[in-house]
């Protein structure tokens, strides 16, 4: 490596920490999600009654909301629905959901997991009467029915109903939760208002003021999102790790639209579809009570409330992949896997492979474990071939070093002679990275699936309280510059075992690492010790066995590995190639090698030439007389 090359990834390593030291995770905080909230406190199929609104003017509540003023005065009232999953609580001022809590799962820091409640969130529907006034769900009061049992098929659930007498005619809403079910079946009808209700489409919006319920406040920031799923079976979502304000607007045919919350899901699905939808999110970076605000507007065709048709499903659930995938299709689109390959990747080979391991092992960290040695048996081959051209390269390296010590500092020349060598002893130098480059996919893949998936969530390991954020056994009295204020041990581990690999790999391939590469090459793992000490635990633990088992291979390696063999066939190769042309890339190499120095010397005897023919000319000796 020249001396402009080690110092532009010098550059790169300190631009790398510039930008860790400036976007470092901010501490965790308890904030008021913590508190539980009235609202999911009650009682299934109870009604609570809440201080009667203010009464509104008759003449105000006729020019606000025209012939459904009738339904503009009363009590708000909370009434509940639950399963073993989910307590929803409704109330009749809008005859909407106000608060959805997750009974099986709970925030980092112990409390009960609400997903929304009605100081974070707000479902409302609003449309157009025939007279030209905008009425919302939340303007009117209904009369809550009493939860009714329900059966379909073999599902057993109950059903929640309101209804506003209003306009001659009725608004009702009906809810269906079924047992051992995330999912909440929602019917909107308008009956015999044809006479009020103008034909414009009804506006649902969900307004959510998402709350931490993670340890790392910025990546749960960052996996929260506004996903959505077209007609025509494609996909989009707004940016993820954007802190400026995000907005989308489709006017194509919408089937879903789902609210992510890192590891948790509020969804709504249509059993027909939405005409069109827009979709905003905004941060406030200074706000320790809300990490995003995220708002969906979807429209509902005026007819389908009118004939019975504007039948819909929310999911309020966890973010996992296998129970997504049977919601609808395309919803497993909120469990981000990676995009292209890497997705194909965690979808066909990680995710089987782990649910299978989880059939019969309930430790998370010894199946990331197992999955690690499962990988590396799997890949074995291809690291084998690495191994091997290392050696070779390791055999050549005396006269690697007489070519460079007969070249001096022509650094051209030197690289011409060495591709020469190669080509004579038929050693390809990309044959050791070829191997190396198709198992990528897996590493990356690996650095997508661990702090998105849910199964880590909350699973201990050794001194790590959650898998999927990282391990903070050690906690400082000060927060370090580009490290934070807490020390991963995972993370050290992991690089300990790196920079032994990277040193064992150095005496194997002693003639690729020299000079500043050699530097650099221990540089980088303690670069990714500040990079990877935020990230989680289940990654690095992952990474740290991975090193460990490569270490293994590698000593295993030198055993299988014969240097004298392997001269002998370098021997051979030589002897068979003495008459051969160098072809295919060795070729190519060559050539552009020959054609750069031939470049970059031209204008060298240009400038000689030049200075040739302006140089005076010597003048004759006078004759003395």
């Amino acid at each position: 490596m020249d001396k402009n090359s080690a110092t532009g990834l010098f550059l790169i390593a300190a631009l790398l920490l510039v930008y860790l030291y400036f976007f470092k995770p901010e501490p965790p905080k308890e904030t008021p999600a913590d508190k539980p909230t009235t609202a999911a406190s009650a009682k299934p199929g109870s009604t609570t009654s809440a201080a009667p609104a203010a009464p509104l003017d008759s003449a105000a509540a006729a020019r606000t909301l025209g012939a459904f003023a009738g339904a503009a005065t009363g009590s708000a009232q909370q009434v509940q629905l639950q399963n073993d999953n989910l307590s929803i609580t409704f109330s009749s001022k809008g005859g909407r959901p106000e608060a959805v809590r997750l009974n099986k799962y709970k925030t980092f820091f112990g409390k009960p997991l609400d997903l929304f409640d009605a100081q974070s969130a707000q479902i409302d529907t609003r449309f157009r009467t025939i007279g030209g006034q905008t009425v919302r769900l939340s303007d009117l009061y209904f009369q809550p029915g009493a939860p009714q049992p329900v059966t379909e098929g073999d599902k057993k659930g109950q059903r929640l109903s309101f209804t506003a007498s209003v306009a001659g005619g009725q608004i009702e809403q009906v809810y269906t939760l079924f047992d051992n079910s995330y999912e909440v079946g929602y019917d909107l009808r308008f009956t015999g208002l044809q006479q009020a209700l103008s034909q414009e489409p009804l506006t649902f919006s969900f307004v959510d003021h998402v709350r931490q319920t993670e340890q790392d406040l910025k990546q749960n920031r960052n996996h929260t999102t506004i996903n959505h799923y077209l007609a025509n079976d494609d996909h989009g979502s707004l940016a993820e790790a954007s802190e400026k304000p995000e907005e989308i607007t489709i006017t194509e045919p919408l089937k879903w639209a789902a609210h992510k919350h890192d590891f948790f899901v509020a969804g709504i699905i249509a059993n027909n579809q939405f005409p069109n939808g827009k979709f905003v999110s905004t941060v406030d970076v200074a706000d320790s009570t809300f990490i995003k605000t995220l708002s969906t507007t979807l429209t509902i065709p005026s007819a389908d409330a009118q004939q019975g048709k504007a039948s819909f499903r929310y999911f309020f659930g966890p973010n996992s992949f296998s129970m997504l995938k049977a919601v609808a299709p395309g919803f497993d689109r909120n469990v981000y896997l990676g995009w292209g390959v890497f997705r194909w990747v965690n979808q066909f080979v990680i995710l089987p492979v782990f649910h299978f391991f989880e059939q019969f092992i309930s430790n998370y960290g010894i199946i990331i474990a197992l999955l690690v040695i499962l990988i590396k048996l799997v890949t074995w081959p291809l690291t084998y071939k690495t191994y091997v051209s290392q050696a070779r390269m390791k055999v050549l390296k005396p006269e690697i070093d007489a070519i460079k010590e007969k070249a001096g500092d022509d650094q051209m020349k030197a690289q011409q002679e060495t591709m020469k060598l190669y080509s004579t002893f038929g050693v390809s130098p990309l044959s050791g990275c070829v191997p190396t480059l198709l198992t990528i996919p897996i590493l990356f893949a690996m650095f997508q699936f661990f702090p998105n998936a849910i199964e880590l969530r909350q699973e201990p390991f050794l001194w790590a309280k959650d898998l999927s954020t990282y391990d903070s056994p050690i906690l400082l009295p000060f927060a370090v510059p580009f490290l934070g204020s807490h020390i991963s041990l995972f993370t050290v581990l992991m690089t300990l075992s790196t920079l032994v690999m990277t040193w064992q790999s150095n005496q194997m391939n002693p003639a690729a690492m020299q000079g500043p590469m050699k530097f650099y090459s221990y540089l980088m793992p303690v670069v990714f010790m500040f990079v990877l000490n935020s990230f989680a635990a289940g990654l690095t633990w992952y990474y740290l066995v991975s090193n460990v088992v490569t270490l293994g291979q590698q000593a295993l390696t030198r055993r299988l590995v014969d240097d004298t063999k392997i001269r002998a066939q370098l021997e051979a190769n030589k002897i068979k190639n003495k008459d051969k042309k160098p072809g295919g890339f060795s070729a190519r190499l060559q050539e552009a090698m020959r054609t750069a120095q031939e470049r970059d010397t031209q204008p060298r005897k240009s400038d000689e030439g030049t200075s040739a023919s302006v140089e005076p000319k010597p003048k004759k000796p006078t004759r003395r007389s």
